[in-house]
């Protein structure tokens, strides 16, 4: 069964101006593009034939297989990323995830910062989550394709933080864009359907 390279959720441009069509022409056309690609490349004649993609990053994960692991487990994480955010995204977050945040950390504020503060600390390409894990809420953060899926938890948001996400838009400022992510795109509805699956 071939992986294949989902649709945007939303116009190329429909993130103006916090990340701009060329960038989602580059991140989406070019580079999650490429790791399907890849990963097709490899399932042929593998143990992964048939398997669907979340299975095979978890085998690719449990097997040590990296060269596997990294572009299935990016062909999701991209994925996840672009549901992450919205045009009409930003701000609080309203429904259960605001009162599991506010359980889990106390404020909306001091996930914030804990969240900004994961992206930022992240040190080259990765990622900052925040997932469910048992009955709690948690801020991680992952180094190039790893996820949280290969330890049980439940992702419930994402922000893409290698260069490729934001350099086109904000050069080296990473704390703009995830200022951006966090004030104007990310999708509070997909966090709370996340929370209740």
């Amino acid at each position: 069964m071939a992986f294949t390279l989902p649709d945007l959720p939303y116009s190329k441009d429909a993130l103006d101006p916090h990340i701009s069509a060329q960038t989602l022409e580059f991140h989406h056309g070019k580079h999650h593009k490429a790791y399907v690609d890849k990963a097709n490349a490899a399932l042929e004649g593998s143990d992964y034939d048939g398997s669907d993609l979340e299975a095979t990053i978890k085998k690719s994960w449990a097997d040590k297989d990296m060269g596997m692991f990294n572009n299935a487990a990016q062909i999701w994480n991209h994925t996840f990323y672009w549901h992450s955010m919205s045009p009409n995204g930003g701000g609080a977050p309203t429904g259960e995830i605001a009162e599991a945040i506010n359980k889990s950390f106390g404020s909306y504020e001091k996930f914030a910062e804990e969240f900004k503060n994961a992206g930022a600390t992240q040190f080259g390409s990765g990622w900052a989550w925040l997932v469910k894990k048992g009955d709690k809420l948690e801020v991680r953060k992952s180094l190039n394709a790893e996820n949280p899926i290969t330890d049980g938890a439940t992702p419930l948001i994402t922000m893409d933080v290698w260069e490729h996400a934001y350099y086109l838009d904000y050069q080296n400022r990473r704390p703009d864009y995830m200022g951006a992510f966090l004030g104007n795109l990310i999708n509070w509805d997909f966090a709370n359907a996340n929370l209740r699956a």
